[in-house]
């Protein structure tokens, strides 16, 4: 029968009878005793135990884990990312120190695209273990490096002469392969290289990064598979390459110039297309189906610098043609490739010249000559003058004569005309270019450009401004002028059958540029000087020698912002005499 519990105002009807008192037996007693103590001590180390556990995995990193000294325990992932960052975010732009073959050096982390990856350090700490509630535990962080990018930066800073692992090669002599063998010596060891990086970094170590012996990564026995079964058969036939509806060969000595095979620094072999020697190499070949791009130019129309649009061109996709090539070389003739247009971009656009500023005259000069415009003096003017028309100088750049030009010798159509030689006047390939070497100076020089390297000669003749003038001789004498404007500076040249001029063509700058010149100072007498008769001796009259100094003054707002001095001694010319002396 169910009976309800009594309410608190209510007495009970019936109460049970007492239960008397028992006594236990001295048996059990004091058993019963000890089993309620024992089970009250392991009911507490139970609890306690357990209570423990619970703290050491409060969150996701377990207890007494650190990163980099950064203590993440018991923190949640989200919340050990922000304490990881914050600890070491500071340090993670430092360079890392290095001793490279006992040179010391420091990289910067960019240089190696060397990051701290937070995410993975902080997973990797979750994923530690179990808590660890004495010591700790210190988990490893997880850094990236481009390990490619630190190659490059450790073989470009280390002795190339301490690297005595010998690359394999092969390279053609005509049409013949000619191998290179290998040989075992000191090189990076780029793993350990790696290991010490990411060690050392972000905790103020220095990595220590040593030469061992190592083998090259191909073998003698690779290198002649390679000749025998690729070297060897490529040059043996023609490649035919299809391009749509037209076509164009290939033959075994331009597939000599553009087949390479390079070795790495680990001394591996590898062929490849050199699409740029390929393509010089059969220049003509391509043109039969190509349409080269024209760049935008600047012409003088109207007196005025106008812009020339460019055009796009379709160009051989050297890309794709030199894996489609290397796959056919092994193979007996007759072989054929195909291969695609890809449209490329003159080098020069509308608007990139639009935005030159080249819109006005900033400079002109004009240097006069004897003898018509049929001597080779003249015509070696001209020459250079049309090499160098139409020349464009960008903002902050150096323009260099010897580099614009290449050396003036006879294949590029310079003559033999009068040069100083030793002091004396002799004939030689080139004789005149300094003439127009002096006006291109003193273009640039009253443009205001800045002087990077020039010498006048070294005796004073009249058709040139004294001390503003310059000679030049390939490859030991050269004239350079750096564009210090923010606009470009466009080079016209014009020449007569007596004169050479050349203007620069910008947006003006200063007010004024121009010439003072102190008085002649120190002026010595010519000698007489007799040379043996030839084809080598050139007679002169004469020139006194003398020392003077010229400033360049330069105006701008209304003030002068500029003095440039200029100083130089003409040696006196002597009065060459072809004949024995009397």
């Amino acid at each position: 029968m169910f009976v309800s519990e009594p309410s608190a105002d209510q007495a009970p009807t019936t109460a049970p009878p007492p239960v008397p008192p028992q006594d236990p037996s001295p048996s059990e007693g004091p058993v019963n005793r000890r089993r309620i103590v024992v089970v009250g001590t392991v009911a507490a180390v139970l609890i306690s135990g357990a209570a423990a556990a619970a703290w050491a995995y409060v969150g996701d990193v377990p207890r007494g884990t650190r990163v980099l000294g950064v203590d993440l325990g018991g923190m949640s992932r989200t919340e050990a990312e922000r304490r990881l960052t914050n600890g070491v975010g500071s340090r993670t732009g430092d360079p890392v120190a290095v001793n490279l073959a006992g040179r010391d050096l420091s990289i910067a982390p960019a240089d190696i695209a060397m990051r701290l990856n937070v995410d993975l350090s902080v997973g990797r700490a979750i994923r530690s273990g179990g808590p660890a509630l004495l010591d700790g535990r210190t988990v490893p962080p997880v850094i990236e490096i481009d390990e490619a990018r630190l190659e490059a930066v450790l073989r470009g800073e280390i002795d190339p002469k301490q690297i005595t692992l010998k690359k394999p090669g092969i390279a053609y002599a005509g049409l013949k392969p000619e191998a290179t063998y290998p040989a075992p010596g000191l090189n990076l060891d780029m793993p350990a290289a790696v290991a010490a990086i990411r060690q050392a970094w972000l905790v103020g170590g220095k990595a220590e990064i040593v030469l061992v012996t190592k083998p090259p990564a191909t073998t003698a026995e690779q290198v002649d598979a390679l000749v025998a079964d690729l070297a060897t058969p490529a040059v043996a036939a023609p490649v035919t390459v299809t391009v749509g509806d037209r076509s164009f060969t290939l033959r075994p000595k331009a597939i000599a110039k553009g087949l390479v095979f390079r070795a790495d620094g680990n001394g591996l072999l590898t062929p490849a297309i050199d699409g740029a020697r390929l393509h010089a190499a059969a220049a003509k070949e391509f043109a039969k189906v190509e349409t080269p791009p024209e760049e935008a130019k600047i012409a003088l129309k109207g007196g005025k610098p106008k812009i020339v649009a460019g055009r796009p061109g379709d160009l051989v996709d050297l890309n794709l043609l030199g894996p489609a090539l290397l796959g056919v070389l092994a193979n007996p003739e007759p072989r054929s490739v195909t291969a695609s247009l890809t449209t490329q971009n003159a080098g020069v656009t509308d608007a990139e010249l639009a935005g030159l500023g080249i819109k006005e005259k900033v400079s002109t000069f004009t240097t006069y000559f004897t003898g018509g415009g049929g001597s080779p003096r003249s015509q070696n003017i001209m020459t250079v003058a049309r090499a160098v028309d139409g020349a464009l100088l960008l903002p902050g750049k150096t323009f260099s004569l010897n580099g614009h030009t290449g050396e003036r010798d006879y294949a590029s159509g310079y003559q033999d005309a009068p040069v100083i030689v030793g002091g004396k006047l002799e004939p030689g390939v080139g004789g005149g270019a300094s003439q127009f070497t002096t006006t291109l100076f003193n273009a640039a020089y009253y443009a205001g450009l800045e002087d990077v390297e020039h010498k006048p000669h070294s005796f004073y003749f009249s058709r040139y401004p004294a001390v503003i003038e310059s000679t030049i001789f390939y490859p030991t004498l050269d004239l350079k002028f750096k564009n210090t404007t923010p606009y470009g500076i466009f080079i016209d040249t014009s020449y007569t059958n007596r004169s050479v001029t050349v203007t620069m063509w910008s947006t003006k700058v200063y007010d004024s540029v121009k010439t003072v010149r102190g008085p002649r100072r120190n002026v010595t007498s010519p000698s007489t000087v007799y040379r043996e008769p030839g084809p080598k001796c050139i007679t002169s009259s004469g020139l006194p020698g003398f020392t003077q100094d010229a400033w360049r003054v330069i105006r701008k707002d209304g003030k002068e912002i500029e003095r440039e001095k200029f100083t130089w001694r003409y040696d006196p010319e002597p009065r060459f005499i072809c004949g024995a002396k009397p």
